[in-house]
């Protein structure tokens, strides 16, 4: 029997006055932990030079906890809505979830304007009532992107919470869970991470650490707000999603952090500073909640499910107290100096990269220069473990499946890691000709191999089913490929649009700026390009569900057509006399290669060289793909021959020989009786 939303109960004031009393405690207890460690750290001591005073000083520890745990509860409760609770008939998810979203990212974007204040106040050393405060708040908030990153913050949980008020469907849940993440990114580029040596890896570490903190700790204080709100097998449920979820965010947690330590860290004799020993206490707060997370998988979880709350309920508000520490020394250590923080470079290419300029690209060098990119590391590990685990899932019970299909997308995989991380990504960062291998490769090369991979396929072939009203990744999963936008997005001709358009909208406007020039614009090239491949090539040769297809032949044009354009494009750059984005190349003080127009020109030949092969696979794929269908069709029919002595055929020929009588049939003749 399916549970739906009326499986939840209006909660008793004595059960919400408990939670109150035990979420005032772990507040309480985050700010003291926090103020003991920036008190010990010298996190709040006077400024030599200019001090803004007491108030910003500790202002800023205190705001900081707040916002984290308020952008974790907003966090974890969307989450959980989106993906363990409940749907109604209509839709509907748990409203209560939703209130409390609201409530949780009102209270994170005060707190981030909050941060805003005290931060501006902090750099120019005066009380936030000195004259000229509020002008020059205005001007660190449009310029200066520590100011711009808490004002984006503050904006967007001021907007999630606007519309979690309202919102009442599952699939709001997942925009606004989507919306909440998009929150954290600020926090990630502007922290300590914005000024470590590697800077890509540092910053990405840090967000991957910031949202599995934010799932793993807000979803289990989501499950404890809404446990008097929910009857039945419900909170049950819940909590066994979460626990796999938690799994994976204590992984990230620990992983990510190991990163960030040893770049901000350097060495371990740093371990000994103020900074090392808030991070070694960090360390023991992790190790502390990754024995809860096993207490609760072995013993509570059975309890809970045998309708017993009393042992998860104490067991949680332990680890959440645990986690209040965590939070308290993680504020701390955010207005605590790295020991390798102020280190200065001499290197013009990494003083505007983050990374050293390379030395002159040789054959070699193209394979063994690295330059790891921490986000499509783990995106390919992941996208691996999970594919290889369906694959087994799918052998273990008697199922088959192409090796083909596995050997192409562990081609795909390891071609985008290559992209990523080794010489395309080393020299793209500093010549238009590198940029354009790795544009290429992540348009033209990678997305065919993932999509022949046919991912989506052995995802709903191997995913559970869920039957008690939730959705989970399969739920999710069909969602998608059967929405209207999908639909539209994917008609060949919008699809080639997005995919051929997208190079002129790219390299002619701003965009290819704040692709070089910032770490968040450069993941989002990134992922835009490799996506509109993807969609192009899906629509083109996948072998996916999803919305009906285009028939072979227009299938074919719209593939030549796009193509065509795209020569076009790369000729133009071959032929072109005006240098894209001059000042950034200039500025790198590259000393090797080609001038800056000629590489621009030799870009413009590798993107029409590069494009010629896919694009010829593609074709040949098109065509088998075309030929087998008519195979296909023509077994089916003969097969259908077989069954009912070739009616079909026999009705065709009767209906001719009805034709024809009527034709040799004379207009004055009566007719035969």
């Amino acid at each position: 029997m399916t549970t739906q939303v009326s499986s939840t109960t209006t909660p008793r004031p004595a059960d919400l006055g408990r939670m109150a009393a035990v979420g005032t405690v772990l507040v309480v207890l985050a700010l003291a932990v926090a103020g003991v460690a920036a008190a010990g750290s010298g996190a709040v001591a006077p400024s030599i030079l200019q001090d803004a005073g007491p108030l910003v000083r500790w202002g800023l520890i205190y705001a900081r906890v707040i916002a984290d745990i308020a952008g974790s509860v907003t966090v974890g409760v969307l989450l959980l809505t989106a993906i363990a609770l409940p749907v109604g008939k209509h839709g509907q998810a748990h409203r209560p979830a939703f209130l409390i979203a609201a409530a949780s990212s009102t209270i994170w974007a005060l707190s981030a304007i909050a941060l805003l204040v005290f931060n501006l106040a902090d750099v120019l050393g005066s009380p936030i009532d000195s004259p000229g405060f509020g002008s020059q708040l205005v001007a660190y908030t449009r310029d200066i992107d520590l100011g711009r990153g808490l004002g984006l913050t503050a904006a967007g949980a001021a907007v999630v919470g606007l519309l979690a008020a309202g919102a009442v469907k599952t699939s709001s849940a997942a925009w606004l869970a989507g919306g909440s993440f998009a929150c954290l990114i600020p926090t990630a580029l502007n922290g300590h991470a914005s000024s470590s040596a590697d800077h890509q890896t540092a910053v990405t570490s840090l967000g991957l650490h910031l949202l599995g903190a934010s799932v793993w700790v807000g979803g289990l204080i989501a499950l404890l707000l809404l446990a008097p709100t929910i009857k039945g097998p419900v909170l049950s449920n819940a909590a066994q999603r979460y626990s796999t979820f938690a799994l994976w965010s204590f992984i990230a947690v620990g992983l990510s952090g190991l990163i960030n330590s040893w770049l901000r860290v350097g060495n371990l004799g740093n371990l000994g500073n103020s900074y090392g020993l808030l991070l070694l206490g960090k360390t023991v707060a992790l190790i502390l909640l990754g024995l809860f997370g096993y207490r609760h998988r072995e013993a509570t979880l059975p309890d809970l499910e045998a309708g017993r709350k009393g042992a998860f309920t104490r067991l949680a508000v332990v680890e959440l107290g645990v986690m209040a520490v965590a939070f308290g020394l993680a504020s701390a250590l955010s207005r605590t100096p790295p020991p390798n923080e102020g280190q200065r470079t001499t290197d013009l290419a990494q003083a505007i990269t983050g990374y050293p300029m390379p030395a002159a690209p040789t054959f070699a060098r193209w394979f063994t220069s690295w330059q790891p990119d921490l986000m499509w590391v783990v995106i390919a590990a992941v996208v691996l473990y999970a594919y290889v685990a369906g694959v087994v899932k799918l052998r273990r019970r008697g199922d088959a499946w192409p090796v083909g299909r596995t050997i192409s997308l562990v081609l795909g995989l390891a071609l985008l890691v290559y992209t990523t991380c080794s010489g395309p990504a080393v020299y793209g960062r500093v010549t238009f000709s590198g940029h354009m291998v790795m544009h290429m490769m992540l348009t033209m090369i990678v997305p065919p191999l993932l999509v022949l991979a046919a991912p989506v396929t052995l995802a709903l072939r191997t995913l559970a089913v869920r039957k008690d009203g939730s959705r989970g990744p399969r739920e999710w999963l069909l969602v998608i490929t059967e929405s209207r936008y999908l639909q539209f997005i994917s008609f060949p001709p919008v699809a080639a649009a997005v995919f051929a358009g997208s190079l002129v909208v790219f390299y002619y406007s701003d965009l290819f700026e704040l692709a070089l020039t910032t770490h968040t614009g450069h993941e989002l090239m990134d992922v835009h390009f490799l996506l509109s491949g993807y969609l192009f090539a899906w629509t083109m040769i996948g072998v996916d569900p999803g919305p009906k297809r285009m028939g072979f032949p227009l299938r074919l044009i719209v593939l030549l057509a796009t193509m065509a354009f795209h020569a076009f494009f790369f000729l133009a750059l071959m032929n072109g006399e005006t240098v894209l984005q001059p000042q950034f190349f200039d500025n790198l003080g590259r000393t090797w290669g080609e001038g800056l127009l000629a590489d621009q020109q030799t870009g413009g030949g590798i993107g029409w060289g590069i494009g010629e092969f896919p694009t010829l696979l593609i074709a040949i794929v098109l065509m088998i793909q075309w030929a087998r269908s008519d195979g296909r069709e023509a077994r089916r029919h003969d097969r259908q021959a077989d069954r009912d002595g070739d009616a079909e055929l026999e009705a065709y020929n009767q209906m001719l020989a009805k034709l024809s009588g009527k034709k040799n049939q004379s207009p004055a003749e009566p007719p035969s009786s």
